[in-house]
């Protein structure tokens, strides 16, 4: 029989119940566990809602304004090299009158050192209309959606510190191609032949090292009726495994371009992606939307655009809403990541990329007004401490209970203010270490709040 339990917290009184016997707990440890899909969510009661967030808009961070460059500029990727910030792109142009591209594509090439001023490097390395003074990077077999990434494989020899996967069409034979550099900049294939094959491949394609997994992963496009997402893993980027689909269990299959798949920095046990939904229909409109997954091949979609057509500017029309492959962290601002998205494709002289932020684990939130709560599914941890992501309003508050099989109720100390790893505290001796390792079921009360992560973890 459930364990009955009734205990006041002025100025509300709850009824609860609970047994863990009924299912078996999941196994958290001391991972942070991001509330953006239902997973640990047993349910929600009261005014409590689950919704995905939108970034705020910031300020333009790129122009295409070089002749080699243009309005159909695109499939960005941005990652963080030490205290630089690396960003490559394709380099084209489109001329809407001829309908025709006024030049061959190329990958062009970025840095910074704060994320929002971009200097376009001349580079020396290939020509343009007879100068090499430009900031193309590569010329060749790849130009079309040229991808590359910071290889953090401990095993990975330094000629390969960094790699990159591409397509090979219009060079070269149908499927991704993969290369490497040791600087970032200089670059060579790594194997004549494509790599990968089963698959159409005309969107960006990526791939990258996972850290809990332990081997590559890639994401890249193929067609099953609609534009999808397929994936493989390889143990040396050389090998892959055969491909599959992704799966989106009781949801819509939608056209998806772009994936923006990556391990979340904070809780590295999940995937996020940022794809792009194309809807044909509908004068080839595109929006991001947000997805996750535990596993890399089972992914949750929110539907709602998480950079919708009214976010500044120009993202109406055909193909001008895609966000870049790119979760940074800027210099001093250690609580918010900053995530990139282009606009004004096809519409102009140039195209441009707008910084956007996000509150670190912010990408789906759980909120109550009044009477909201959360209550988890049983599940086990490790630590002596517990960390929320929580922003409460002025006179709101969260409150955190512990519902065990055999001990007491125990009721956190109010939480208030605004941060990303807020600590719990308990008005008598913390119970977290007595029953570390033990079947508990967590329930937070909300009241003006949004709760967006929490975390178990150790004093030292």
């Amino acid at each position: 029989m459930p364990r009955l339990i009734l205990f006041l917290i002025a100025p509300l009184v709850f009824l609860c119940t609970f047994s863990v016997s009924a299912q078996e707990p999941i196994e958290i440890g001391n991972r942070r566990e991001l509330l953006v899909d239902d997973f640990l969510i047993q349910s929600l009661d009261g005014d409590a809602k689950q919704a995905v967030q939108e970034p705020t808009p910031q300020e333009v961070v790129l122009v295409t304004d070089k002749p080699w460059e243009g309005n159909t500029c695109a499939y960005y990727s941005i990652f963080q090299d030490g205290d630089l910030y690396r960003m490559y792109y394709r380099g084209s142009h489109y001329d809407t009158e001829k309908k025709r591209a006024t030049h061959p594509e190329v990958v062009c090439y970025a840095e910074s050192t704060d994320g929002i001023t971009w200097k376009k490097p001349e580079l020396g390395l290939f020509e343009f209309e007879g100068s090499k003074a430009n900031n193309i990077v590569w010329d060749g077999i790849g130009n079309h959606c040229f991808t590359p990434f910071l290889d953090t494989n401990p095993d990975s020899p330094p000629e390969a510190k960094y790699k990159a996967i591409s397509r090979g069409r219009p060079i070269g034979k149908k499927g991704l191609y993969v290369f490497q550099s040791a600087d970032a900049i200089h670059w060579s294939l790594m194997h004549d032949e494509p790599v990968i094959t089963q698959g159409a491949f005309d969107s960006q394609n990526l791939a990258f090292w996972d850290p809990e997994l332990k081997k590559y992963r890639c994401y890249y496009r193929d067609f099953r009726k609609i534009r999808d997402i397929k994936w493989c893993v390889s143990d040396d980027f050389l090998s892959w495994s055969a491909p599959a689909f992704l799966e989106y269990p009781e949801q819509k299959l939608e056209h998806l371009y772009t994936n923006a798949i990556r391990n979340d920095p904070r809780a590295p046990h999940m995937l996020i992606g940022f794809p792009t939904r194309y809807l044909p229909d509908q004068g080839q409109r595109v929006e991001p939307i947000f997805m996750s997954s535990r596993d890399g091949h089972t992914f949750h979609r929110w539907l709602e655009p998480v950079v919708p057509e009214s976010a500044p500017e120009d993202r109406t029309g055909n193909r001008s809403n895609y966000m870049t492959w790119g979760l940074l962290e800027l210099p001093d601002k250690p609580n918010e990541w900053s995530v990139y998205a282009t606009e004004a494709y096809y519409t102009g002289p140039d195209s441009r990329v707008r910084r956007f932020t996000y509150r670190k684990d912010g990408y789906v939130a759980i909120s109550g007004q009044q009477k909201g709560s959360l209550t988890t599914k049983p599940l086990t941890y490790e630590g002596t401490k517990l960390t929320l992501n929580a922003e409460v309003a002025k006179g709101g508050r969260v409150l955190v209970e512990m519902l065990t099989e055999s001990g007491p109720v125990w009721v956190s100390d109010p939480i208030t203010g605004d941060n990303i790893d807020h600590p719990v505290t308990w008005p008598a001796k913390s119970p977290l270490s007595k029953y570390a390792g033990e079947p508990v079921t967590l329930r937070f009360h909300l009241k003006d709040a949004k709760l967006y992560s929490f975390q178990f973890q150790s004093d030292e």
